[in-house]
């Protein structure tokens, strides 16, 4: 499961940083930027989701706070 997290948060990334080189480089009005960004918002929301959903079937732990 670790690797969806993962994999959401490499395509995060990857959508980011596509969006910033179809707004410096990109001279057309196809919205490409916008969509790179459309799909950023939807990486970040299925990665909250799915670690929402780890956390609660049990497969993902929180760390406990260490005792002095």
């Amino acid at each position: 499961m670790k690797i969806i997290i993962a994999l959401l948060l490499i395509g995060a990334v990857v959508s980011l940083f596509s969006g910033l080189f179809f707004l410096v480089k990109d001279p057309s009005d196809k919205n490409r930027t916008v969509k790179a960004l459309t799909w950023r918002v939807i990486f970040c929301v299925a990665l909250v989701a799915a670690i929402g959903l780890m956390l609660l079937t049990g497969q993902l732990q929180l760390n406990p706070t260490p005792h002095p």
